[in-house]
């Protein structure tokens, strides 16, 4: 029997010792990634948050309100619906209300049934509803203007929510109080720990005005009123996050 051996290829000596040094040269020598990711590890960094604010008189103020009507049919509905809206925007516009302020926000019309026990539901006509979002930028007119409308024939008033016309400056402030309480605790932060700020790495802002939600009001459907309502705007808060990264050494 004739045994058979694979003959394996045989290498000059200075081949050899050029493929070893390559590999060992490849396996010490890290990527450029890597450095970089090194050298970011070697730096001391500081990462912190903090929020400022300012508080500001409103000078807008929001309000929703609407006009409930009913009618054997809904055409009927609707008509007498559209008749008494009609006299609440225009109360509106005497009352100092842009068209630009006045904004329909629903417009419905819905059967009405009555439900007797062990009997199918009976049609009972329709109701219709309207209603219109405004905005009132004199906010010493503001009582008045609901009562305007009310004694037009709004039948409800849904919510109120005051704003800001213009909240730049609201916000600026808010940011200036946010950085100075982020410098605050960053430099405080330095000191417990023994080290110095050389730079700011970055700089983030989060939040910043935000409308405050509507606030509930009283259904209204009294037509006079002695003296217009009372309405107070109150004070809004305007926020403004921010965070940072700050590279510290000793």
């Amino acid at each position: 029997m004739t045994a058979l051996t694979a003959a394996r290829p045989v290498f000059p000596l200075a081949a050899s010792f050029a493929v070893a040094a390559a590999l060992m040269a490849g396996a010490v020598a890290p990527p450029a990634q890597a450095q970089t990711a090194d050298a970011a590890f070697r730096a001391t960094t500081l990462n912190l948050s903090a929020f400022g604010e300012s508080k500001v008189t409103p000078d807008l103020a929001t309000i929703t309100l609407g006009v409930q009507t009913d009618g054997a049919t809904a055409a009927a509905a609707l008509s007498a619906n559209a008749a008494q809206m009609t006299k609440v925007v225009a109360a509106l516009k005497k009352a100092g209300i842009a068209e630009r302020d006045i904004q329909t926000s629903t417009l419905n019309v819905n059967p009405q049934y009555v439900y007797i026990q062990n009997e199918p539901p009976r049609l009972n006509g329709y109701q219709a509803s309207n209603q219109v979002t405004i905005q009132v930028r004199d906010l010493t007119k503001l009582g008045q203007t609901v009562d305007a409308t009310v004694g037009a024939g709004a039948t409800n008033v849904g919510g109120i929510s005051f704003g800001l016309q213009d909240p730049k400056a609201a916000e600026d402030a808010a940011r200036l109080d946010a950085v100075k309480a982020l410098q605050a605790k960053a430099d405080l932060y330095a000191r417990a720990t023994g080290y110095k700020i050389v730079r700011l790495v970055s700089l983030g802002e989060g939040g910043g005005y935000t409308p405050a939600p509507p606030m509930p009001m009283y259904a209204m459907a009294k037509r006079e009123m002695a003296d217009s309502s009372p309405v107070s705007a109150g004070e809004l808060k305007v926020r403004v996050d921010v965070s940072a990264t700050y590279e510290l050494v000793k």
